[in-house]
């Protein structure tokens, strides 16, 4: 029996109309898609070759040549093609269209009559299908293209490429399983789980959903199947190492996923797969797996999790480490890392509405994805640190995964097109519907439909995020209705007020929400007003990191200091424990942002002299006027030092 869920909204409901987040969207639909386009076909000058459309062209017969690339350089197609989907869902755009179709007959042309569809192995490795899952990705791959065409067939209604998945699962469905004669395991790199609900949801076929709960199920059991793939394979690897196949935990293969108690691994493998396990629970009503879920939720937000969203300490396999081991200069914190931790929380939100996913789902977004992508939209983070020091870039080889500025492209470029598929998306993460409640989730404004018990309500929202924190909602019923409306109060807020129809309304509250129960009827309107405080926020005692610092938030936004507004040697800077904070808008920084201006002290460097260690040496300071950014923003002003810590003084 399925677990009871809320409902999504479905993109052609919803229309985002807001001060701040509607550039991003015109942003990713004028420059990010058409960029990554123009990436993918290898025509950015300076930027890493991607080759990714010539080898689908190579494997089509329309072109001679070779493979290029990573293993699963297919993805970052499939995943141009999700947000093309999501664009088209939410505005027509016929020449995107247009150019979609192309990407679609040329992927169907490459396609095998069996339904199998993966350029590498069709060019570089031809007969070695399915030999490799513990480090090939072929299955991750799938699931990427499995997304793709899913959200591209609800945005159209066009089924070649919807046709062409189901040909391709049907596939994996034919060698995938606890059937004798087929294969008893799963993917190194966990997608193809939670693309198979998907696909589930768009068909209805019930063999998607039971080979996704395969698939999870299989994960972790003995005998081992990386070691039983290894031996077949003559115990050759792929990468010239085979830490993939025996270091478990980084595919999170360690254990059967119901026993897993800590986030462990790889980090996007790690959501990724816990995002599916979300889904399965929803879908099968299975309590064991949702206890997993919950489990593996508290490790990641209560031990590993960075202030801003960022999750994946260490650089070496892009991996969490240990309970509060999360350093800011040498921070991996991989964009698609808190990507795949958005979709965890929309999946748990989805199940139990409680503020505590929603509250990380909003941090992630509004800090590290958006950090991911400069103001441009032409060039893009993979890793997302606290702390930089420029100079040791390129010098010191601790930092070698840390880049000052943000790239054209990558090799590995996976996180720009992350980026543009979740923000093309944004309108899905708004609100949820279960039963005869509303739950409003994030505070973006524009217009949304929305059936409550048979009946359209449209939701006409105001929202001043990130900057002040007056949200307005105004309804429009078809005839008067009896529902609740419940408005999330984040963490960073505190005591709200809430006006129905200009007059104070004392709401109930559950698990964050404020509910507002009664009949409504049009025109109806409903202002929330979130105390903005600048919030002064500590680190666990067991962060070595973040020991007697401190880090400003206000409303969703962390902030930083960056070299451009305060100067070289950020480390040398301490914040006095009574300093006021200013909050202002400044029209003339990083393209309109609100700025935390406050006194502070800097340390001295007079008369120290040539030593390096002085013996007594006396501590002078002195007086330093601060300006802090909203982290999202750094780097777009050139190359500087960037703290989002700050040493607090008394």
């Amino acid at each position: 029996m399925s677990q009871q869920r809320s409902s999504v909204l479905s993109l052609k409901g919803v229309r985002i109309q807001d001060p701040f987040w509607s550039e991003y969207i015109r942003l990713v639909r004028d420059v990010v898609v058409p960029y990554q386009w123009d990436a993918l076909n290898d025509r950015v000058p300076g930027a890493e070759p991607s080759r990714a459309i010539r080898n689908f062209k190579i494997a089509a017969g329309e072109e001679t040549g070779e493979f290029y690339g990573m293993v699963f350089q297919d993805s970052d197609v499939a995943k141009w093609l999700e947000a093309v989907g999501y664009l088209l869902q939410t505005e027509p755009d016929p020449d995107l269209e247009q150019v979609a179709d192309a990407v679609i007959d040329l992927i169907a042309k490459a396609q095998r009559e069996d339904g199998y569809v993966n350029t590498y192995y069709l060019l570089k490795e031809p007969g070695r299908e399915w030999t490799n899952l513990s480090e090939c990705h072929e299955l991750y791959t799938a699931g990427h293209l499995i997304e793709g065409a899913v959200a591209y067939y609800q945005a159209t209604g066009k089924r070649k490429i919807l046709d062409a998945v189901c040909r391709l699962a049907d596939h994996i469905d034919s060698v995938f399983g606890p059937e004798p004669d087929k294969i008893r395991g799963y993917d190194g790199h966990q997608e193809i789980e939670l693309a198979l609900v998907k696909l589930y949801h768009a068909t209805g076929e019930a063999r998607y959903l039971r080979l996704s709960r395969f698939f999870l199920d299989e994960r972790g059991r003995e005998p081992h199947f990386y070691d039983r793939e290894y031996e077949r394979r003559g115990r050759t690897n792929h990468w010239g190492s085979d830490f993939m196949i025996t270091k478990r935990s980084y595919s999170q293969a360690h254990a059967p996923i119901r026993e897993q108690e800590s986030a462990e691994g790889h980090s996007v493998r790690l959501v990724y797969m816990c995002a599916a396990m979300a889904d399965i629970a929803a879908e099968t009503g299975d309590e064991g797996l949702l206890e997993a879920c919950r489990r593996l939720w508290k490790s990641i937000v209560t031990r590993r999790m960075y202030v801003t969203g960022g999750i994946g300490s260490m650089a070496q396999e892009e991996s969490f480490t240990l309970d509060y081991d999360l350093p800011s200069d040498t921070a991996y914190a991989e964009t698609c890392a808190s990507i795949g931790l958005i979709f965890f929380a929309q999946r748990m939100l989805n199940i139990e509405p409680d503020s505590r996913y929603a509250d990380v789902m909003e941090r992630a977004l509004y800090n590290t994805v958006l950090g991911g992508m400069s103001k441009d939209g032409r060039h893009f983070f993979y890793v997302n640190p606290l702390e930089l020091w420029p100079d040791a870039c390129g010098k010191n080889h601790a930092y070698d995964h840390v880049k000052p500025v943000r790239q054209g492209w990558f090799g590995c470029a996976c996180c720009p097109p992350n980026v543009a598929r979740l923000l093309a998306s944004l309108g899905q993460y708004l609100y949820t519907v279960k039963d005869r409640s509303v739950n409003a989730h994030l505070y973006v404004g524009g217009e949304a439909d929305i059936e409550v018990g048979g009946q359209r309500i449209r939701f006409k929202q105001q929202s001043e995020l990130p900057w002040e924190g007056r949200v307005r909602f105004e309804l429009e019923v078809e005839s008067e209705s009896d529902f609740t409306l419940a408005l999330r109060i984040p963490e960073w807020s505190g005591a709200a007020v809430i006006r129905l129809n200009g007059e104070l309304y004392d709401a109930e509250t559950a698990n964050g929400y404020a509910l507002i129960r009664r009949w409504w009827k049009s025109g109806d309107q409903v202002e929330l007003v979130l105390p903005m405080d600048v919030l002064r926020i500590k680190g666990h005692p067991l962060l070595r990191d973040t020991v007697g610092k401190t880090a400003l938030q206000r409303g969703p936004l962390v902030y930083c200091l960056e070299e451009a507004d305060n100067g070289k040697n950020l480390q040398g800077l301490f914040l006095p424990s009574r300093s006021e904070a200013i909050s202002e808008f400044d029209p003339n920084t990083l393209g309109g942002v609100q700025v935390i201006r406050m006194d502070a002290q800097r340390l001295s460097e007079k008369d120290w002299g040539e030593e390096l260690y002085r013996r007594d040496a006396d501590t002078s300071f002195e007086p330093a006027a601060l300006t802090f950014v909203p982290y999202y923003a750094w780097a777009n002003r050139g190359v500087g030092e960037m703290a989002v810590w700050v040493k607090e003084k008394a």
